[in-house]
């Protein structure tokens, strides 16, 4: 049986993976915030409670072969302006909490494991105003290697996956603003937004043996977005509300 423990799974691409992968036999344990109805609750800027996590998790189970973390937030502010709380927030979240949810998984799961997480198109992929989110993301691809490094001797896998636009509870505001959506859209070379189940599917796959030979990788699902170029959130945003 393989128990997977999905972080931020409550919802958007979480709640996705979560549902493909019981439909697929895994055993899920769903880790998010407080109130949010998942089944144990986490804070991943808090190593005490991604500790204990971990720790409930292999007690509830015996041992945990598979790790999913989609822990994420987002701000939106050009350098020059950026707040340094809201800064610390999202590095925090995104990158801070990724180490956290990778060093306690690494220690407490199954030899032969499997770890994801969830970063983005713009790990590689610059978009204005998003100065802390690419930061953050650009780093967690760095961190995946260097932790697949460190793990290989356990026959543990280390990959992530990065999403182009999903629509999720995360991204859905900044969709009604006029413009961003035919932004994304004029940029995405298949023409459309992912789906949270598309996400889902390569994270099943990334947890499966027949991903056995992957480890350090970071997955592109973006409908070749990569290819071109990345839309001005500040600039639609201000245009919008002039």
């Amino acid at each position: 049986m393989q128990v997977t423990v999905v972080i931020g799974g409550a919802s958007g691409i979480g709640a996705a993976t979560a549902h493909t992968l019981t439909a697929a036999g895994h055993r899920v344990v769903v880790a998010d915030l407080p109130g949010t109805g998942a089944d144990v609750d986490v804070d991943v800027t808090d190593e005490a409670s991604v500790e204990a996590l971990f720790e409930r998790a292999v007690a509830d189970h015996g041992s945990v072969t598979g790790v999913v973390n989609c822990a994420g937030v987002s701000t939106l502010a050009r350098v020059v302006d950026h707040d340094a709380a809201e800064w610390r927030r999202v590095v925090d979240v995104c990158l801070t909490g990724s180490f956290l949810v990778l060093k306690h998984a690494g220690r407490r799961v199954a030899d032969g494991a499997s770890l994801v997480s969830l970063t983005s198109l713009n790990a590689r992929q610059p978009g204005t105003g998003l100065a802390a989110y690419c930061a953050s993301k650009a780093g967690l691809v760095s961190l995946t290697e260097v932790t697949a490094l460190e793990l290989a001797h356990r026959r543990i896998r280390v990959n992530a996956v990065a999403p182009g636009l999903v629509v999720t509870p995360l991204t859905a505001p900044a969709m009604d603003i006029d413009g961003i959506r035919d932004a994304y859209l004029e940029n995405t070379p298949l023409g459309r937004s992912g789906e949270p189940t598309e996400i889902a599917a390569a994270i099943k796959f990334l947890l499966s043996d027949d991903a056995a030979w992957i480890t350090g990788e970071t997955l592109d699902i973006n409908g070749g977005a990569h290819l071109q170029r990345y839309p001005d959130l500040v600039g639609l945003i201000e245009k919008a509300f002039a």
